[in-house]
């Protein structure tokens, strides 16, 4: 348990960001899912709409810190991969 009003501060300050992250990571996520809902359905138009809104919020989660930016880059280009080869 916290006992210095720097540490209880502290405590405050993580709690606040993890919920912040929480609810972005969330968000990716949704995105991610309605691309891979898209790419089972087997519609090009609707994945690659989906893609199109999907990508920017995977760089901008990479860009708060809840992923790393490698990491975002990797998922939007197997992702694309995918909506490519169903448009093909």
């Amino acid at each position: 348990m916290a006992n210095t009003p720097s540490a209880k501060k502290a405590t405050r300050k993580i709690a606040r960001r993890a919920e912040v992250n929480r609810t972005r990571r969330s968000r990716m996520r949704t995105f991610i899912r309605k691309v891979e809902e898209a790419i089972a359905s087997g519609n090009a138009a609707a994945a690659a709409d989906a893609l199109k809104s999907a990508q920017p919020e995977l760089m901008r989660a990479a860009q708060k810190g809840v992923l790393h930016k490698n990491t975002a880059s990797r998922k939007v280009s197997r992702l694309a991969a995918r909506v490519k080869a169903i448009s093909a």
